[in-house]
C-alpha cells in the first residue's frame, strides 16, 4: 500500500467513465420484460427509450433522432407512457406527441405543430379504456403559460380538447379501470405539490368531465401519486398526519412515521404499485433510508423484502413483480425485477463497477446537532482507496455536499460521483438539511421562510461536527451544491467561516431577480421559502448572496448551463463581476446547449476536471489525473 497525501490517491473512478454512464429511469414492467429510459451523454444528452425482453439483451426503441423527454414545468418527467407496444411519447425538440407503433414503427406526430418549437409541451399521459390519451397540456404564450388537463385520439386524427382547466397546475390524470371517472391533481400558487395539492375526481364521458368534486387536500396537505386500485378504488398518498401515508378511499392504510411519498418536482413519480394477490408494494423512506415493503392492505400489514438496497427511484408493478432503479451501499446503481413473493432479483441493467468492492466507501448515517436545539441528518463517506493511505497525522479534506430542491433527499447509496472524491482521498458529508425530504413534513418545513438560514446554519453545523469528531482538516473544508445548493453554497461562502473553498453549479444569486426571471412552477416557490414579495423585499435582498458578495473571501468555482431557464445564466454572471470587483481567486465556466443539470458527456467531463483542479488548487494537493489547466482570476 502506498503512502501518498490525501487528495493525490489514483483512483479507477475516472472522469471519462463517470460522464459515460448513463443514468437510468422511469421503468415501466410488461408481461415479458421491461421498458425503460437512459439519458445518454455520449449522444448529446439525448433521452432513449429501451426495451429488453426477459432474459434477452436491451434494445434502443426510439430511433436516434428522437428525444424522449418533456418540458412541462421545465422539469419534466412522464415523458412517455404505452398502451402494449403502441408507445407515445414527448420530443424534447418540439414539444409534441409522438405516437410509434411496435418497436421498429416511425414515429409520427400526433398533436398539431406549436407555433414555434416547445411553445405547446405534453407530459404525464394516460390511455383510457376506450382508447383516448389524457394527459397534461402547458402552453407558452408572450406574456403567460397555461396548465390544463386535455383528451384527444392517438391517431391525432382530431386536435387536443380541454378536459379541466381554470387553475395554475394539474398533474396525474388518471382514469378509472373502467373508464367512467378521472382523477388528477391540481394546485395554484403559491403552493407546489409537496407543499399543498387537492385530488378532484369527476365523471368521464363523451370526452368530457361532469360532476367534478374535491376528495381531499388543501393548503397544508400534499397529496402524492392519486392510483385506481383494480377493484375500482380510489388510492393515494397524502402527509395530512405529519408523514406521507398511503391512503384508499380516505382510510390511512398506514399510519406510521414513514415516508411512503416524495416531492413530485417530475411527473408521474411512483412509489407504490397494486400486485396481482391484492397487495400493494411501497418504497418506504425511514430516517432518510428507504426499503422495498409489500402491504397487505386488508390486513394493514406490512413484510419488509429482503434485499441488500437503500434507495429506490420509481417502482412500478406487472403481475406480482417490481420494477425499479434501485440503489445499495456497495453496488452501482441497477435497474431490477424484484418477484415479490420470494425476494428473487433479475438486473436488466447495472451502472459500470468503476471502483471495486476492497475501495468502496460506504455511507456512515449521521445525527449531529444544530442551531436552536434541533438535529440535522448527514451521510459521511470517508476517503478510501485499497492502495493507498494518507501520511501519519494528516486529515483529510472535506467536501461539504449540498443537494438542491431544496426539498431533496440524499440517500444512503453507493453514488460513483461521491466515490469518485473518497477513492482519491477526499472526504464527503451530503447534508439532509431542514427541509429535506425522508424525515417528515415538520422537518421539512423548518425551511419555511428560512431559506438561506436553516440550511446554512445546518450546513455549518455539519462542518463542526466533522472537525470535532477529528474527521476532516478544519482548514481544507469547501462547500459544494447546485442549484438551490448552489445557493446555500454562495450563502455559506460569505456568511460562515468554515469553509475555504466553494464549488457554486447553476445556484441562485439573486433572489428578488429570481422572482421575475424563473419559470412558472417556481416563480411563487419564495413565497414559502422566504416570503411574499415584493412586501418582504427587504427579506428577499438580505438573503440574496449577490447582496453579500464583498464579504465571500474564500476562492470560488461556478459552472453554468448557458441554457438554463430555471436559474437563468444572468445570476451567475452577476455573481462573477461582483467576485472580480472583491479581488476574490475564482472561475467561472459556462456550458453552451446545457439547462438545469449537465447531460452531455463533454460538459460532464470539463465541470468534473475542473471541480478537482479547483479543490487540488486551493487545498495543495497534486491530483494524480491529467487535468487541463484552470485558470483562477
Amino acid at each position: 500500500m502506498r503512502v501518498a497525501p490525501y487528495g493525490s490517491w489514483k483512483s479507477t473512478v475516472r472522469i471519462e467513465d463517470l460522464a459515460g454512464t448513463p443514468p437510468l429511469g422511469a421503468p415501466d414492467p410488461a408481461a415479458n420484460g421491461l421498458y425503460w429510459l437512459e439519458t445518454r451523454p455520449d449522444e448529446g444528452g439525448r433521452s432513449a427509450l429501451v426495451w429488453c425482453e426477459r432474459g434477452g439483451e436491451p434494445v434502443t426503441v426510439t430511433p436516434a433522432e428522437f428525444n424522449v423527454r418533456s418540458r412541462v414545468h421545465e422539469y419534466g418527467g412522464g415523458a412517455f407512457w404505452r398502451e402494449g407496444e403502441t408507445i407515445f411519447f414527448s420530443h424534447f425538440a418540439d414539444g409534441r406527441v409522438f405516437r410509434q407503433d411496435g418497436h421498429d414503427g416511425e414515429p409520427r406526430p400526433i398533436t398539431p405543430e406549436p407555433p414555434e418549437p416547445n411553445a405547446i409541451r405534453y407530459a404525464d399521459g394516460r390511455i383510457t379504456p376506450d382508447g383516448l390519451v389524457v394527459c397534461v397540456r402547458e402552453t407558452h404564450r408572450e406574456d403567460d403559460v397555461e396548465n390544463e388537463l386535455v383528451v384527444f385520439p392517438p391517431d391525432g386524427s382530431e386536435a387536443p380538447r380541454t378536459l379541466v382547466s381554470g387553475n395554475d397546475f394539474y398533474a396525474s390524470p388518471r382514469p378509472s379501470p373502467d373508464g367512467s371517472r378521472l382523477a388528477w391533481l391540481t394546485w395554484n400558487h403559491p403552493q407546489l405539490p409537496f407543499t399543498g395539492t387537492e385530488l378532484w375526481v369527476a365523471g368521464l364521458a363523451d370526452r368530457t368531465v361532469r360532476d367534478a368534486r374535491k376528495v381531499t387536500g388543501g393548503p397544508e396537505e400534499s397529496v402524492f401519486q392519486p392510483e385506481w386500485g383494480p377493484d375500482g378504488r380510489l388510492h393515494w398518498v397524502s402527509d395530512r398526519t405529519g408523514w406521507w401515508n398511503l391512503y384508499r378511499e380516505g382510510e390511512n392504510l398506514t399510519p406510521i412515521e414513514a415516508e411512503f411519498g416524495v416531492p413530485a418536482w417530475s411527473f408521474d413519480m411512483a412509489r407504490y404499485g397494486f400486485l396481482a394477490d391484492g397487495r400493494i408494494a411501497c418504497a418506504i423512506v425511514r430516517d432518510g433510508t428507504a426499503s422495498l415493503e409489500v402491504l397487505d392492505p386488508d390486513r394493514r400489514a406490512l413484510v419488509k423484502l429482503e434485499l441488500p438496497y437503500t434507495a429506490y427511484g420509481d417502482i412500478r408493478t406487472s403481475g406480482n413483480r417490481i420494477a425499479a432503479v434501485a440503489d445499495s451501499p456497495r453496488e452501482p446503481s441497477a435497474l431490477v425485477e424484484i418477484e415479490a413473493a420470494t425476494g428473487e432479483t433479475r438486473v436488466y441493467k447495472q451502472q459500470p463497477a468503476l471502483v471495486d468492492d476492497a475501495s468502496v466507501s460506504p455511507p456512515v448515517p449521521i445525527a449531529f446537532p444544530t442551531e436552536n436545539g434541533a438535529t440535522a441528518h448527514a451521510f459521511l463517506y470517508r476517503p478510501h482507496n485499497a492502495n493507498f493511505q494518507a501520511p501519519q497525522g494528516e486529515l483529510p479534506p472535506l467536501l461539504v455536499h449540498v443537494h438542491g430542491g431544496p426539498t431533496a433527499l440524499s440517500p444512503p447509496a453507493l453514488q460513483l460521483d461521491v466515490q469518485f472524491w473518497t477513492t482519491r482521498g477526499i472526504a464527503v458529508l451530503d447534508v439532509n438539511y431542514g427541509g429535506s425530504t425522508g424525515y417528515g413534513r415538520a422537518y421539512r418545513q423548518r425551511l419555511d421562510g428560512e431559506w438561506g438560514v436553516v440550511d446554512v446554519m445546518d450546513a455549518a453545523a455539519a462542518a463542526r461536527f466533522m472537525v470535532e469528531s477529528g474527521e476532516a482538516d478544519p482548514k481544507r473544508i469547501a462547500i459544494a451544491g447546485g442549484s438551490a445548493g448552489g445557493y446555500t453554497t454562495l450563502m455559506a461562502a460569505a456568511l460562515r467561516r468554515e469553509f475555504a473553498a466553494g464549488l457554486n453549479y447553476f445556484g441562485v444569486v439573486d433572489t428578488e431577480t429570481l422572482v421575475a426571471d424563473t419559470h412558472k412552477f417556481e416563480s411563487r416557490y419564495l413565497d414559502l421559502l422566504i416570503g411574499p414579495y415584493p412586501e418582504r423585499a427587504d427579506v428577499y435582498r438580505e438573503r440574496s448572496p449577490i447582496t453579500h458578495a464583498e464579504q465571500i473571501r474564500v476562492p470560488l468555482l461556478t459552472l453554468q448551463g448557458l441554457d438554463d431557464r430555471v436559474v437563468p445564466p444572468s445570476q451567475s454572471e452577476q455573481l462573477v463581476e461582483a467576485l472580480k470587483r472583491n479581488g476574490v481567486p475564482h472561475a467561472y465556466l459556462a456550458f453552451e446547449g446545457e439547462g438545469h443539470g449537465f447531460r452531455k458527456r463533454e460538459s460532464l467531463i470539463r465541470s468534473q476536471q475542473a471541480s478537482l483542479a479547483f479543490l487540488g488548487r486551493i487545498f495543495g494537493f497534486e491530483p494524480a489525473d491529467d487535468l487541463p489547466a484552470l485558470e483562477l482570476s
